[in-house]
């Protein structure tokens, strides 16, 4: 996950100024020293740290944080508050035409950033929004483009524009704002194509585009793998045709995260979006405020709330509190918010976004898995026999245990715990045990 390594280096930074009854300059000097060597090991740019560091040490050496009760809290605060600072403060919205305006939208960036997917989990977003999209084939170059765009738009519930692959791309824009305007669309999103590196051809035709249609907004698409390219990227795009914004892409992946902290300062530029895995949902609004918290290991409670929101029906939610109350939660009821939980990105991702909770699951070994296991199981059952488990009799679990394909010991274990499970619903503390080398983290409910 991004920024896991530089977290945990910085989570260690302030741990020792937290220690501190009082701090001098010189404590506050080395504590700073060892945050800077994080940033630039992070890959954020060089002189973005050496601003923010400058930044933060003019604040933190100042009277009222040195006389301070707390002096190590203060200074976790200002670094908090300068790196918010660094990505912008505020979330930046995408804009659009006042009214049914259409809007037209190009998407821009280097092969393999994934920016066509990235154009698609777009249009869903906007859809959400009572926007009517319609997402433009432009890419004519690569084999398969159309293809993707049209498979991922279809997936959306988002009409696709194309004209194959022998017109050229203005010329195809022209010919989707029409299409947009006598089937009152209101949002275009042209998904241009993109190169294995910055060319002149790629960057004549994104301007050819721009000067021949309305292009309202240019949206950026860089990889977060890439690092410091990334922050290059962005700025050669932005010194040629001129952006909008940023979304950063794969930022789930095994990352330092730099670019996250200097897009902004480097290019003026905001990052409006990020994705965080490959399925058409797993594309986050970027809140500055809330990636100082994540990188700072306070974890980001707000943006749970958010994932909690989308993917957890009110209805349903009622129903099973109503049911917990009277202890009639059945197998049906826990298979479904499994199903929830998959949605959420998983336990894990649920986990790290708990404030006190990043630095913990370090070294926890998280069976997910374990779930597909219990999932045979319960799928094995009746309707009957998932509603009502105390019909659960020694032939019953036999047969549910071969169809699970598993011994009938599973099934035994599964239902006892299930039946734990009952009482302890609304408990998520003393889930992590130690017994030497890594810590196994049972999932909730004992399973």
């Amino acid at each position: 996950m991004a920024f896991e390594s530089l977290s945990e280096k910085l989570q260690n930074v302030f741990k020792n100024l937290r220690g501190k009854g009082r701090l001098t300059e010189a404590d506050v000097a080395a504590a700073l020293k060892e945050v800077k060597m994080a940033l630039l090991e992070a890959d954020v740019n060089f002189k973005v740290v050496k601003n923010f560091i400058k930044s933060v040490q003019e604040r933190a050496i100042g009277q009222d944080v040195m006389s301070s009760l707390t002096p190590g809290q203060m200074v976790i605060k200002i670094v908090n508050e300068e790196m918010v600072k660094l990505m912008g403060s505020e979330t930046t919205e995408i804009a659009f035409k006042p009214g049914n305006e259409i809007t037209v939208i190009m998407m821009c960036g280097l092969q393999g950033a994934g920016k066509t997917t990235t154009t698609a989990k777009l249009a869903g977003k906007f859809k959400t929004k009572g926007k009517k999209p319609l997402l433009v084939a432009c890419d004519i170059y690569r084999p398969a483009a159309i293809e993707q765009l049209q498979i991922n738009g279809n997936k959306q519930g988002v009409p696709v524009f194309t004209m194959g692959d022998k017109h050229k791309p203005v010329n195809i824009a022209k010919a989707a704002i029409e299409h947009a305007a006598k089937n009152n669309m209101n949002v275009v999103i042209l998904d241009t194509a993109g190169r294995l590196h910055i060319d002149e051809d790629m960057m004549n035709e994104l301007i050819e585009i721009k000067e021949n249609v309305s292009v309202y907004q240019t949206i950026l698409v860089v990889d977060a793998m890439t690092g410091q390219d990334a922050v290059n990227v962005s700025e050669m795009f932005n010194d040629k045709i001129g952006i909008d914004g940023v979304i950063l892409t794969k930022l789930d992946g095994d990352t330092r995260g730099g670019a996250a902290l200097s897009i902004r300062a480097v290019t003026g530029k905001p990052i409006l979006y990020t994705g965080v895995g490959e399925k058409l949902s797993d594309l986050e609004q970027f809140y500055p405020d809330r990636m100082a918290s994540r990188i700072l290991g306070m974890g980001d409670i707000l943006t749970l709330i958010d994932k909690a929101q989308a993917e957890f029906d009110e209805t349903k939610a009622r129903e099973l509190e109503k049911k917990i109350k009277k202890a009639e939660f059945d197998f049906n009821d826990f298979l479904d918010q499994m199903h929830q939980i998959k949605k959420m990105g998983g336990f894990a991702d649920i986990l790290k976004m708990m404030p006190g909770m990043g630095g913990q699951l370090k070294d926890v070994d998280i069976d997910e898995s374990a779930l597909s296991g219990i999932e045979a199981i319960i799928y094995s059952m009746t309707i009957e026999e998932r509603t009502n488990p105390d019909i659960l009799n020694p032939s019953r679990k036999k047969r549910i245990a071969k169809g699970a394909g598993v011994d009938i010991s599973e099934v035994n274990r599964i239902v006892k715990q299930f039946e734990q499970s009952k009482k302890m619903m609304k408990q998520f503390s003393g889930m992590l045990g130690s017994k030497g080398g890594k810590r196994k983290f049972k999932l909730p409910f004992g399973f």
